[in-house]
């Protein structure tokens, strides 16, 4: 079974359906990149499949086992966030709280997947520093090590790169495809369409009017009208 699969969903605002009929699924260690213009539902398909959103319509099924707050999940960011003050470490050890539930009281296995995670991103060195005090690509790292850490499954990010630099992008991308490498699923929200060359493997690019669903060859050849 997939580890997600979405029936005939329907997604809108107020009321209004801007997206109907949708379907795809999201198997064990694919790398899916949704795209499409503003307004058109991206980050309230997200939100419905981690729960907190909901369709107006459609149904949305977890396979192999995985829970919604099962889902490393990285939103886009606000300027607030980005000045949010506290230590790398306390950013990234925050990840395991999905498996506490409402108890933030940490042991020895969070922990140790926290170091083992800021390691796995070369952080290590930056674990006692404040996180606002980081450039925008060492946040994202650590944003995506605190995902790491609430997943072993399948990772959500919504535009990770957005006001990176090029050098920046480049490198979250290239860390992206060896977790993914590793066998973490990805799905990810991007408007960068270049960026999907030589990393994403499948495309659901949204559209008002019409939706495509299919491989990146295939959309990259003329399959979605791009």
């Amino acid at each position: 079974m997939s580890l997600i699969n979405c029936k005939n969903l329907i997604l809108g605002y107020e009321g209004k359906a801007i997206i109907k009929n949708l379907t795809f699924q999201v198997d064990a260690g694919d790398y899916l990149c949704i795209i499409g213009e503003n307004g058109v539902g991206k980050t309230t398909l997200m939100k419905c499949i981690l729960g907190i959103g909901k369709a107006m319509g459609g149904n949305i099924q977890l396979g192999e086992g995985l829970k919604q707050n099962e889902i490393g999940y990285i939103p886009q960011q606000s300027n607030s966030q980005k000045d949010f003050p506290a230590t790398v470490y306390e950013v990234v050890l925050s990840g395991c709280l999905n498996s506490h539930g409402s108890i933030a009281i940490y042991n020895f296995r969070d922990k140790k997947k926290a170091d083992e995670n800021l390691e796995r991103l070369n952080l290590a060195h930056l674990k006692r520093k404040c996180y606002r005090e980081l450039s925008g690509g060492q946040q994202q790292r650590v944003l995506l090590a605190r995902a790491l850490c609430a997943t072993k499954k399948i990772l959500f990010l919504d535009e990770p790169v957005a006001g990176l630099d090029p050098k920046a992008a480049q490198d979250f991308y290239e860390i992206l495809k060896q977790i993914n490498a590793e066998g973490t699923t990805i799905v990810m929200i991007t408007h960068d369409v270049q960026g999907l060359k030589g990393n994403a493997r499948q495309v659901l690019h949204l559209k008002h009017e019409d939706v495509f669903y299919g491989s990146i060859s295939d959309y990259l050849g003329g399959g979605a009208n791009a």
